[in-house]
């Protein structure tokens, strides 16, 4: 298989999709409803950082300060209604069927400069698929930066992992019992080191060869779930802010369509998430018992459903 990145094709999204799950990569140009939620997304961090410029901040305040105002707006971001409104409507202009997509709430990410804070709620993320945190196969994630990036700063996908199993520690991830003990405000807490048991490599990975794509503020990048990518060590001397979320089709998860998966040992399904484009409802139960393995109710590990996104769970810094 080649690896292809597409730039704006002329495909439909059940091709993309197709596209998406054998591997490839996907860049959409920056359009204007991309544009104003990196703009609502940067007004959030200028107002909590103020006076100081979000991508240099870390070099004017004390670590344990800047972890806190990261633990305040991050979350504001993600509760706040204007930021699925800003999803519905890039994924309307994604091509999308709003009727049969459904989407996670979307994080705001942040990538430190020279190690200044790379735990905890600004975790700097080894090689890993989402695969491996409990989600379908068919799940695709968008990511677009809120300010410019470098090849410095950016995200690193290594695809000769796509489809190549690798020795990992999923198996011992529960994504039930992760909400249960690890959701919440502890992360802001994690500044020289980070506890929580997050699935990785238990072999080497071969960094090389890896892709970085470089895209201007509101380009948007989509890449497959099962995708193995990672936090490029950022030297870049500013901190790099980006958005993302994570979708499903009703077609797909159905027909239980997607990437292969080739290593992810994990229980628990984050498929209780996903809220449908147009009016925010949650997958039908008779899909997500589809995805389910009975782990939902073990003893204590229940899954509450909830309204409101559970910080802190699986990629969530």
């Amino acid at each position: 298989m080649n690896d292809t990145i597409y730039l704006d094709p002329p495909f439909d999204d059940a091709e993309r999709r197709r596209r998406l799950y054998e591997g490839q990569l996907f860049v959409c140009s920056p359009k204007p409803i991309a544009l104003a939620f990196c703009a609502f997304a940067r007004g959030l961090l200028e107002e909590a950082f103020a006076p100081l410029d979000p991508r240099t901040a870390q070099h004017h305040m004390d670590v344990a300060r800047y972890a806190e105002i990261l633990n305040r707006v991050k979350p504001e971001f993600i509760h706040h209604p204007e930021s699925k409104r800003h999803v519905q409507s890039l994924l309307a202009q994604l091509g999308c069927d709003p009727d049969r997509t459904y989407f996670d709430v979307p994080r705001m990410r942040s990538s430190t400069s020279d190690g200044y804070l790379t735990t905890g709620i600004a975790y700097a993320w080894h090689p890993h698929r989402d695969t491996w945190y409990s989600a379908p196969p068919c799940q695709i994630n968008l990511w677009t930066p809120i300010y410019e990036i470098t090849s410095d700063n950016a995200m690193a996908f290594h695809p000769r992992y796509f489809s190549q199993a690798v020795a990992n520690t999923s198996e011992g991830y529960n994504y039930y019992e992760w909400n249960k003990v690890h959701r919440g405000g502890h992360v802001a807490g994690y500044t020289t080191s980070d506890p929580r048991p997050l699935p990785k490599s238990t072999e080497p990975i071969e960094m090389d060869p890896q892709i970085r794509v470089v895209l201007p503020v509101g380009a948007v990048i989509l890449f497959s779930g099962g995708q193995m990518h990672s936090s490029v060590p950022n030297t870049s001397g500013v901190t790099r802010f980006s958005i993302d979320f994570r979708t499903v089709h009703l077609d797909d998860l159905m027909a239980q369509r997607g990437a292969p998966n080739v290593d992810a040992r994990c229980t628990g399904t984050t498929m209780r998430d996903y809220l449908r484009a147009t009016d925010l409802a949650r997958v039908p139960d008779d899909i997500v018992t589809m995805y389910d393995d009975g782990t939902a109710v073990q003893g204590a590990l229940v899954y509450e459903s909830e309204s409101t996104d559970r910080a802190g769970r699986r990629a969530s810094v």
